[in-house]
């Protein structure tokens, strides 16, 4: 130690307060496995404080030696360095983590799932740290869990057991979900709704027995009529039919711009009042835009509209053409 530091020391051991006033009193900075820690000598110092009145320099200094030793969070509990006023009488208790650690909020990647957010704040509302630490997660860097992990009672599966908290089995509470839009080039986009399903159904009726975590294969129609994907449930006995198109698939009024007859309206939402989609698709009309233009001598012969519009099914395409062709 330097004369100048040893001076500096014994005015601190033998002035007390009065002399501590005139020593440049830093703040500490311990670098510990859960996180940075701040000691501020001048908050310890603060006379105004009730906690901390009647302290002084010699309070916690009681030789001239500055000391390097380490102590643990097991030799404070034991009354050790801070854990000597640290008692929950002097001051608050060791076992409050809090009041030294810094607790932060936590998010994980989750490649499959997206982000899941960790509160420290939320927990600690109901919960000390003991609670977690040390016996279910070390301080600092823990190895990733699985969910399996977690139904067999490890890691947030310790709590989360439908008792304690709710079930690891209520994904949406940890991991986000979204609303989503299929792009399908030949009907529209169609819109999925994880929040109407979910007033009805829990994440693994679908997930992964029906539905991997993150991206999946496009299953067609004809493979959802058999029971695949969609329709594992939309088979009219637990949802609606996978044949109620529209329910999922967009429709939407048609206008079809004629140059010599007027323009004509094609109504899909008058149409499905009597008619299902696979009625006329793909039977009659590819799912797909633009379709090939058909002439009404065609349909005279039974083609595209011609099908139904016969004089027996429906109004014939002969006759009354300001059904469908616009008079202006």
């Amino acid at each position: 130690m330097g004369f100048r530091t040893m001076i500096i020391a014994l005015m601190a051991l033998t002035g007390g307060m009065s002399q501590a006033s005139a020593i440049d009193l830093k703040d500490m900075t311990f670098t510990t496995s859960a996180g940075k820690v701040v000691f501020s000598h001048k908050m310890h110092l603060n006379k105004s404080s009730n906690s901390t009145a009647g302290f002084t320099c010699k309070s916690c200094h009681t030789t001239g030696k500055p000391s390097n030793e380490h102590y643990s969070m097991a030799d404070m509990e034991k009354g050790k360095s801070c854990g000597k006023c640290h008692t929950g009488e002097q001051a608050f208790s060791i076992g409050k983590c809090t009041g030294c650690h810094k607790v932060q909020e936590m998010t994980y990647k989750v490649k499959q799932t997206g982000p899941v957010h960790f509160s420290h704040a939320r927990h600690l509302q109901s919960m000390q740290c003991d609670a977690c630490h040390p016996k279910l997660f070390v301080a600092g860097v823990n190895k990733p869990a699985t969910m399996a992990d977690m139904e067999q009672g490890k890691s947030c599966g310790a709590c989360h057991d439908g008792s304690k908290a709710f079930s690891i089995d209520k994904c949406n509470a940890c991991h986000p979900t979204k609303e989503i839009v299929f792009k399908v080039k030949e009907t529209g986009p169609t819109a999925f709704s994880h929040q109407s399903h979910l007033k009805n159904y829990s994440c693994s009726a679908c997930h992964t027995k029906l539905y991997a975590l993150g991206a999946n294969k496009r299953v067609s129609m004809a493979a959802m009529e058999k029971g695949k994907s969609c329709g594992a449930c939309h088979n009219k006995k637990a949802a609606f039919g996978i044949a109620d198109c529209q329910k999922c698939h967009p429709v939407k009024e048609i206008k079809f711009k004629m140059a010599d007859a007027g323009d004509v309206k094609f109504s899909h939402k008058a149409h499905l009042n009597m008619y299902k989609c696979g009625d006329c698709h793909t039977r009659t009309f590819p799912t797909r835009s633009g379709n090939k233009a058909v002439t009404m001598t065609e349909m005279e012969k039974g083609k595209s509209c011609g099908v139904c519009h016969d004089g027996k099914t429906a109004f014939t395409v002969k006759e009354n053409c300001e059904s469908c062709h616009s008079s202006k």
